[in-house]
């Protein structure tokens, strides 16, 4: 059998007989381009009246049907007539991709702004290593440590920022578009909440956590640094700064480490003056703390007003920590965590201090949580009008952040007022975007 009549014979019906192999041919593929435009018709136009047998008469014309074998139309109809996905793993899918797309665009800027801020650390902190003797490893890790504060600050902008970019972007390859009219508002949602929970999350962890570390390790580092200028670093006859406000002298140094001519100056009260004069210094350690042993010396005040003491001592012990810090004491409520504050206030009562810095601590959480609030209600919702003046969103958010911290810093009630003002503001305006409309009948021509 040839191939032609194989071909024939596919097509072939019983009952139905084969004159020649063109008119074969040539019938069977004018059914199979009829049946095809019927069916196109059928997907386009559901709202039609007319059946099907009408349908197909009025296509092909009264008295001739197309006769196709059971195959033909089951290939034909089945891409048509095939179920859809659930709507479940479609969402999954939607909101794995949006979330990803969110924390990818925080976490970048955040890590650029944290590199940026080390930078500047370092280079601020450079000549005062420098003079102290210390080395290029010394300066980076100070910088580090000094890493966490102005991380939190800056944390819940560069989360604000990265989801307003991620949206534009969404919004500019009209995927955006795609997603209010697909029903895939639910799957924004959900990658929104995402997103604010890990930020909350990581804030936390940064502001109850990671921040009391780094301060505890930049007291022991910069009295470790204090204490190698005191006994090696610092050269006879000559001023150094320790720490800015706080000026050592010393005249000389014996064979065992011993100091002699022992002088500091402190500043850094604008209220007391303190002035250390001493015969001899000895620095001695306990593993944890760097002492100077003053021997034969006066320690003298002068305050703001005028007045003036002396007091005279045999032996005084003076802690390098307290020449080392910015403020001259270290308060150790910032350098222990919040478990360990809540511990310790439940084991001897709650104190003021305590109570606001914990309150200080979330807060961070809370300003999450409104800023993203406040950059859905900018860039959640496509629109098609231009705007007047192109400015970017991402300056509006840092105008926001500026007026919450204002706020928060003049408020009487708290550290968490401008947080929770953008909370409430957010969620009234996005309840009121996502308000059902009424949807009009449309007019047919």
């Amino acid at each position: 059998m040839s191939s032609t009549s194989l071909r024939i014979k596919l097509f072939e019906e019983p009952g139905t007989s084969i004159n020649s192999d063109s008119t074969a041919i040539t019938e069977q593929l004018s059914h199979l381009s009829c049946n095809k435009a019927l069916l196109r018709e059928q997907s386009t136009r559901p709202s039609e009246s007319a059946s099907i047998p009408q349908q197909r008469e009025q296509q092909i014309g009264p008295g001739r049907t197309p006769r196709l074998p059971p195959s033909a139309n089951s290939l034909m109809v089945q891409p048509i007539l095939g179920e859809r996905e659930p709507a479940a793993p479609r969402m999954k899918r939607l909101t794995s991709y949006l979330s990803r797309i969110f924390l990818v665009d925080a976490m970048i800027l955040f890590g650029v702004v944290c590199f940026l801020l080390w930078l500047v650390s370092c280079l601020r902190s450079f000549d005062v290593i420098s003079v102290k003797g210390q080395g290029i490893w010394t300066l980076g890790y100070q910088g580090l440590l000094s890493m966490p504060p102005l991380a939190i600050s800056f944390f819940y902008i560069c989360i604000g920022i990265g989801l307003v970019r991620a949206l534009q972007a969404l919004k500019g390859n009209q995927e955006l578009n795609i997603i209010h009219s697909s029903g895939g508002l639910p799957g924004l949602w959900r990658a929104a909440g995402v997103v604010i929970a890990a930020g909350v999350v990581g804030v936390l962890l940064l502001s109850n956590f990671i921040e009391p570390y780094a301060n505890r390790r930049a007291s022991i580092l910069s009295a470790s640094v204090a204490a190698d200028l005191v006994s090696s670093t610092l050269k006879p006859q000559r001023f150094t700064q320790v720490t800015p406000g706080v000026v050592l002298l010393i005249g000389g140094r014996s064979g065992n480490g011993e100091i002699q001519e022992f002088f500091a100056d402190d500043r850094r009260d604008p209220e007391t003056r303190r002035t250390y004069i001493a015969e001899t210094a000895q620095l001695s350690t306990d593993g944890d703390e760097y002492v100077v042993e003053l021997r034969n010396g006066s320690l003298q005040n002068h305050d703001a007003n005028g007045r003036f003491s002396e007091i005279t001592f045999e032996r005084y012990d003076l802690n390098v920590e307290r020449l080392s810090q910015a403020t001259g004491e270290s308060n150790p409520i910032w350098e222990q965590d919040s478990i360990t504050l809540v511990r310790t206030a439940m084991a001897t009562g709650w104190t003021s201090d305590i109570v606001r810095r914990l309150a200080d601590r979330n807060a961070e959480g809370l300003r999450v949580i409104g800023i993203c609030l406040l950059v859905l209600t900018m860039s959640a919702f496509p629109s098609g009008r231009r705007a007047k003046v192109g400015v970017p969103l991402e300056a509006f958010v840092l105008l926001i952040a500026f007026g919450e911290r204002g706020i928060s810093t003049y408020s009487p009630m708290g550290s968490a007022t401008g947080a929770l003002t953008m909370i409430v503001i957010g969620t009234a305006v996005l309840l009121w975007r996502v308000r059902p409309r009424r949807t009009w009948p449309m007019v047919t021509a």
